[in-house]
């Protein structure tokens, strides 16, 4: 036989077995599975078999996963430019110190509206022309806070006795619900008469915390009491109320003491 005349008959035979093994096992099942748009033509856009998913169906379902995304993708962009906004934040002071505005970001310290311990309101315009150590926490903080207090009520004792350098010391409180003037005053007696005791709404102390870049959040605890989790750092504001310095719970009333002489003593009079 030929060969042309073989791979003719081959052909044949092949295709009498494909077709004949559709017809007695039906369409494929990855044949249903696909979509086809429907054509103006007819016949076009048709399987035989099962009716395939709409157009539609499938993008509902796409939906399902493109929400999450979309919503994660928010999450992380948000988070990045949290993180980027803290690394570039500039001490109020230490913006232009190289003559030219090669610094930008944002600027820790603010303007706010609070009351003191003989409820008396007081803004930022009461502590120009004098140093100012700021410190935020709350009276009922069980650790860091007190801890805190005393090493800051040392150092301002240490510069004022030492030095000659009066420092004013200024606690705001991060937990305004239980802090009010009469227990802000009750609470700084027990460490230095010298210490300001700032309060006020929430949104003024949310405010104000957010200015001076300070971390705080509420913890519950059992039944209705709770702890606040703070990031418990102090900052040295000069006589026109820039932020120079920014002191972590790492200084000792020696070390803090010996930093903000330093910068006093180097300020420009």
């Amino acid at each position: 036989m030929p060969v042309s005349r073989f791979l003719f008959f081959s052909s044949k035979h092949c295709t009498r077995e494909s077709v004949s093994l559709l017809q007695r096992f039906g369409p494929s099942k990855g044949i249903q599975s696909r979509g086809y748009v429907k054509s103006s033509k007819p016949g076009y856009g048709k399987l035989g078999g099962d009716p395939v998913m709409p157009i539609e169906s499938q993008t509902r379902s796409w939906g399902i996963y493109a929400i999450p995304a979309a919503v994660l993708g928010f999450v992380g962009v948000a988070t990045l430019v949290h993180y980027n906004d803290e690394r570039r934040a500039v001490l109020k002071g230490q913006g232009d110190r190289s003559g030219i505005n090669a610094v930008k970001g944002p600027i820790i310290g603010g303007s706010f509206t609070l009351v003191d311990m003989d409820n008396r309101v007081v803004t930022e315009k009461n502590f120009l022309g004098k140093w100012v150590l700021l410190y935020f926490g709350y009276t009922s903080s069980p650790d860091d806070g007190p801890e805190q207090l005393q090493i800051m009520a040392k150092a301002i004792d240490k510069l004022e006795s030492k030095q000659g350098i009066k420092v004013l010391p200024v606690f705001v409180t991060i937990d305004p619900q239980r802090d009010t003037p009469a227990q802000l005053f009750a609470y700084l007696k027990e460490f230095d008469s010298r210490i300001v005791g700032l309060t006020g709404p929430v949104g003024a102390i949310r405010q104000m915390a957010q200015e001076y870049r300070v971390y705080f959040k509420k913890v519950e605890e059992e039944g209705d009491d709770y702890l606040v989790e703070s990031s418990h750092n102090m900052y040295l504001l000069n006589p026109r109320g820039e932020v120079l310095r920014c002191f972590g719970i790492e200084y000792t009333a020696e070390e803090l003491s010996e930093a903000i002489f330093k910068e006093v003593n180097g300020y420009p009079t």
